[in-house]
């Protein structure tokens, strides 16, 4: 552990610092954020009325398009001066998300990350090689700053330039990969077209894997591949950005560190707050952060927490794996239809290369949902391939899981586009001119 001494507080002694950090924050974003002050005297409230965590629900939610209306100080909570630090979304749907840090808010993000690291079972021993992208994205360096606040030798590579990503690896003993889980799958693959033999070649024992969705099934590749114990890293840039929520060793739920961050499920159309083991969308607030006080921040992304004490013998609480995100479901035709639900089938088909797989929605008056997918490298050059036969088989187990029929096409290894950041999976070209 990191901090032991707050890694290993139990239940009840994270609630109280909780409590005190909580009701000390919404008097700090009320005093110090003209939006948080006008919605809580629109609402009647003050923060006299937050005595309790207990009395959360009481105050309104943020969202994503606050932070892009009051675009890029409007929720700054401390003089521009006192700020070291920005980041920010990339602004590809309009006004970006800017997110600031004062000198401490950088001392608790750095903290946080090497906590999350040490979680994972990184030590100071070992070299990590960064391939998160650098700049104005939050991953890159806030891997990074966790890797020197740990006393690892970092190895920052940043994403891309591939061949030059696989030789270092090799060279400089990488032990410790930090990436998104889709560019660790195109390294893998990259690596086998290289010559290089994964399990054998490289040194890797942990990955530190984020920043996008992944299944169950695109963990176990990985793992098999390199031959590492994968570890899911929760966070965004609007919580600091990664290192909210780790797996520990056990890899059962990932572990949000309550001291800073309290956690709440809501029903995503009502905005109730459900109890604890109902699945719902995870909201956060920042318990410590200067710079941009966010309450009730919500996230979009649904899963199920819990409180009881982990084998490892930490009490903080675990999210049990993101179910998917509120805004990532599609409606097809009145269906709703998350990609993970089509990876899920994509991943169990022995014959597909289940990773690199695209949904592409056309429509005018009728939604149209096609899935285009790799064939099996080892299997598309089998006399066995049957295409048809095939085609049919992951329509149809397509059809079970989604209850709508989708029209699959099977493609030859490598024709999708390989990524070196987040994958883009979902291609929307309905009601499009």
């Amino acid at each position: 552990m990191f901090e032991p001494e707050i890694e290993r507080m139990k239940t009840d002694q994270i609630k109280k610092l909780q409590e005190e950090r909580f009701i000390r924050q919404v008097r700090h974003a009320y005093e110090n954020v003209p939006m948080y002050k006008k919605r809580f005297r629109d609402k009647g409230i003050t923060p006299d009325d937050i005595r309790t965590l207990d009395d959360a629900y009481k105050i309104p939610l943020t969202v994503k398009d606050d932070l892009r209306d009051h675009y890029p100080y409007g929720i700054l909570a401390v003089p521009l001066r006192d700020v070291v630090e920005m980041h920010a979304s990339s602004g590809t749907t309009g006004i970006p998300t800017v997110v600031t840090y004062t000198e401490r808010d950088m001392r608790t993000w750095r903290r946080l990350m090497a906590r999350t690291y040490a979680a994972a079972g990184v030590t100071s021993e070992d070299i990590v090689q960064n391939a998160y992208g650098y700049g104005l994205f939050t991953g890159g360096l806030g891997f990074h700053y966790g890797i020197q606040e740990l006393g690892a030798m970092g190895v920052p590579t940043a994403t891309g330039n591939t061949k030059r990503q696989l030789r270092m690896m090799k060279d400089m003993k990488t032990t410790v990969l930090a990436a998104t889980p889709s560019y660790a799958l195109f390294l893998g693959e990259a690596a086998k077209a290289e010559g290089y033999d994964p399990l054998n070649d490289f040194n890797l024992r942990i990955g530190m894997f984020g920043a996008e969705p992944w299944s169950e099934e695109a963990r176990k590749k990985i793992q098999d591949t390199f031959g590492l114990r994968a570890h899911d890293v929760y966070g965004m840039s609007e919580l600091y950005g990664p290192g909210v929520a780790v797996e520990c060793e056990h890899q059962n739920g990932l572990h949000i560190w309550a001291d800073e961050f309290l956690v709440e499920v809501i029903d995503p159309d009502t905005g109730e707050v459900l109890e604890e083991g109902k699945k719902g969308e995870l909201v956060f607030t920042m318990l410590t952060r200067e710079a941009m006080p966010l309450l009730r921040y919500r996230t979009k992304d649904l899963a199920v927490i819990e409180w009881e004490e982990c084998e490892c013998g930490r009490y903080h609480p675990r999210i049990m794996r993101i179910k998917g995100r509120a805004d990532d479901m599609l409606i097809v035709g009145g269906v709703n239809v998350f990609p993970s639900q089509i990876e899920h089938v994509l991943m169990n088909i022995e014959e597909l290369a289940g990773e690199f797989f695209q949904i592409v929605l056309e429509g005018d008056i009728l939604d149209r949902l096609y899935v285009k997918a790799e064939v099996e490298p080892k299997f598309f050059k089998s006399d066995k391939y049957d295409a048809a036969k095939l085609k049919k088989k992951v329509e149809d187990e397509l059809q079970a899981v989604l209850t709508l029929r989708a029209r699959v096409e099977l493609l030859a290894p490598g024709s999708l586009p390989r990524t070196e950041g987040k994958a883009k999976h979902v291609v929307d070209l309905r009601h499009k001119t």
